[in-house]
Parts: C-alpha cells; sequence; structure tokens
C-alpha cells in the first residue's frame, strides 16, 4: 500500500471511529498516580453515557461536558453542567429535535465556552454544524449550519470569535461570538481539521491536520495559511501560556511533539503511551497532559526537558483531557458506572 493511500485510509478509519465514539475492551477505573502525588486526592464520578469533551467556564466555576451516544438517528444526547469540585451533575439540558419522525436530535460532541458572553458552544458533528447555548439557562440560542463534520470548537474571546474545525471539507470557519455570524472561512485542499486551539493576544488560530500531518495556521493579516509539519497523526492541539510554543497529541505515533511555531519546526518529541487523542497545558506549571486512549492513561510531560514526569491511570478510554482551575478533568469512555455511563475524572495537579 503506498503512503498516500494508507494516509487516506488511516484518516477515514479515525473519522468513523471518532463520530461512532467506539470504544476498546479495557478493564478497570482506577484513578492513580505512578508517581508522588500532593493535595487533594483524584476523584472520579459517573456521569453520562456518550462522554466525548469537557470545557471549564471560569465565570461560572462549572465544567459543562457533551454527551451522545449511537449512530444516526442520534436520540440520546445532552449538554451536561458539572461542579468542578464534587464532579455532581447540577442540570442535563437537550439538543433541539431535528426530525421530528425518528426523534433525532442535534447531537453535541466538542465543547467550548465564551465567558465574556456567557454562553456554551458546542460542535454537532452528525449535523454539519455548530451551536450555541445559554450558561445561565441552558437554552439553545442558535445553530450555524454550513461546517461540514465539525469536530472541535474553540473561543477567542478578545476577538470575539468562536472557530471550529470542519474535518469533513478541510475548512476551518471563524463565528462572531456577539452576532453568530460567519466571519472567516479558511480552506485547505486535502486537509482534514480537527483539534483547534487559539492564541488571544495575537488572534492567530491553530488546526491539527490529521490526513497530512501539520499544523494550519492562520493569521489575522496573513493572506494564506501557514502549514507547519508536526508528528504523526496529530489529532489535538495546546499552546503554551506565551504562545510561542504549540503542542500536538499524535494518535498514530502514540506522542506529543513540542512544536516551536517562530521556526515552524518540532524541537521534541515524547512517547506518550498509543492513541495518544488529546492535549491540553497547564498554564500555572508549563508542562503538558495527553490522554492515551488505547493504554488508558494520562501523560504528564515536562516539555522544556522533553521528558515524561507522570503517569495517570484512567481506565479505560480516556477521550479528552482539559486543565482549568489546578486540576485536570479527563472524560473516559469506560462505561463503567453503574449505569453504563462514561466517567469524569479530577486530578488536583502540583505547581
Amino acid at each position: 500500500m503506498t503512503s498516500l493511500a494508507y494516509r487516506i485510509r488511516r484518516t477515514a478509519a479515525i473519522a468513523v471511529s471518532l463520530a461512532a465514539g467506539s470504544t476498546l475492551a479495557l478493564a478497570g477505573t482506577a484513578t492513580a498516580h505512578s508517581g508522588k502525588t500532593s493535595g487533594p486526592a483524584a476523584q472520579s464520578a459517573p456521569v453520562a453515557k456518550g462522554l466525548y469533551q469537557s470545557a471549564y467556564s471560569e465565570r461560572n466555576h462549572v465544567l459543562w461536558a457533551t454527551s451522545s451516544v449511537g449512530r444516526p438517528p442520534v436520540t440520546n444526547s445532552s449538554l451536561v453542567k458539572v461542579d468542578p469540585r464534587t464532579l455532581e451533575v447540577k442540570a442535563t439540558y437537550t439538543p433541539p429535535v431535528t426530525n421530528p419522525q425518528t426523534g433525532a436530535v442535534e447531537a453535541v460532541y466538542g465543547v467550548a465556552v465564551d465567558d465574556e458572553h456567557n454562553t456554551v458552544w458546542t460542535t454537532n458533528t452528525r449535523d454539519n454544524s455548530v451551536a450555541v447555548y445559554s450558561q445561565r439557562t441552558g437554552k439553545h440560542l442558535a445553530t450555524l449550519p454550513g461546517v461540514k463534520h465539525a469536530r472541535e470548537v474553540v473561543v477567542d474571546e478578545k476577538h470575539n470569535l468562536a472557530w471550529a474545525s470542519g474535518f469533513g471539507d478541510g475548512s476551518v470557519v471563524a463565528f462572531d461570538t456577539r452576532t453568530y455570524k460567519e466571519k472567516k472561512r479558511v480552506a485547505v485542499a486535502g486537509s482534514s481539521p480537527a483539534g483547534l486551539a487559539v492564541n488571544e493576544r495575537s488572534g492567530a488560530a491553530y488546526a491539527t491536520d490529521l490526513a497530512n500531518d501539520r499544523i494550519i495556521e492562520i493569521a489575522p493579516r496573513a493572506k494564506s495559511p501557514r502549514l507547519i509539519p508536526t508528528g504523526d497523526g496529530p489529532l489535538s492541539i495546546a499552546l503554551s501560556k506565551d504562545g510561542r510554543t504549540a503542542y500536538s497529541a499524535d494518535q498514530a505515533a502514540g506522542t506529543v511533539s513540542v512544536i516551536n511555531l517562530r521556526k515552524g519546526a518540532v524541537t521534541k518529541t515524547v512517547p506518550t503511551g498509543a492513541g495518544a487523542l488529546a492535549v491540553s497545558a497547564d498554564p500555572r506549571s508549563g508542562r503538558v497532559l495527553v490522554a492515551n486512549r488505547t493504554t488508558a492513561t494520562v501523560t504528564v510531560v515536562d516539555p522544556g526537558k522533553g521528558a515524561v514526569v507522570d503517569t495517570l491511570a484512567t481506565g479505560a478510554n480516556p477521550n479528552h483531557v482539559q486543565v482549568a482551575h489546578g486540576a485536570a478533568f479527563v472524560v473516559a469512555k469506560s462505561g463503567s458506572g453503574p449505569e453504563g455511563q462514561d466517567v469524569l475524572h479530577r486530578f488536583p495537579l502540583g505547581r
């Protein structure tokens, strides 16, 4: 098989797996560190079936999570409001119905918080759209079509923009977070935009291109996107606190890549574990956390040294990690709750 054919087949297979929320038969739901711990112990709680991602609201001190179960027509999906201290579910909101005959709803997958306008943004992958909800009431405010196989969304509060990745057609789309109008659309032929990050200082947006092992940089004043090479199968991206360094979770390689954005080059590659799926950076310590789906772990990396400093056991199928408020919140699609719910973990982080 040629390299190109392999890449196309691999990308298609991953896309199907991500949309379907497939799981692996891994046992265990323990939440423990392999090394030393400090502060409060790790916590775990069943939240909902079909968990995908989470996003923390500093304004409201709540964690928002998305859940969707099964293949179309998806009838079981919700936006879940969680207490980040206790992991107790405070409220559950059902997306609008899209087909009364089948009961299908506008299933939610990716999620981001806009504290400036007190809203939550979701990607509705199956419906090729993004949606906006009120943080105060959970009310559905708008559905914005035209993002094919919308995978992730990220909010730039400083510039009043929400960026969404169109995995299905190689586009990255920006919406005005005040008016919900489309502001910018950038398409890169042959690309598969997946993970997103934004530098609020510069206004630059970054998307991983899963099909081509690179990062798409969209700068406000640039006439065309800049393409930066990274690791094999980049699915998720995070930025350092100063915005000068990017980190990509490389699913095919089982690594995290450290990328100097000024030079446009990978400076370090750190093995983390098979199925590296999501990455988040800790602004306090500068460390990077990578969720490894196949090995059922979250790896803590010192990017300066290019070394693993800790490994957190999550139980089966960690799908997403976010660092916020001094903790790492990990969504695990383990189905290990008493009624088959997926689990949310909270790992306190040291400085």
